[in-house]
């Protein structure tokens, strides 16, 4: 599967729009640390959650 993101982009989980906002961490493999506004860090399995990218409101 090809991830379409890098470090430092921002990016939600739609499925859980409570998380918020969170800015990509590091990517290795399928997993991506994002570390979200409301939630925190989440290591993410790209296989099983799809993320959307949000531009930076700050």
């Amino acid at each position: 599967m090809l991830i379409d993101f890098e470090p430092g982009d921002y990016v939600k989980n739609p499925a859980n729009e409570d998380w918020g906002v969170g800015q990509v961490q590091s990517i290795i493999g399928n997993r991506i640390t994002v570390n979200f506004e409301n939630s925190g860090k989440k290591v993410i399995n790209i296989e099983n959650i799809v993320l959307e990218r949000v531009n930076n409101e700050n």
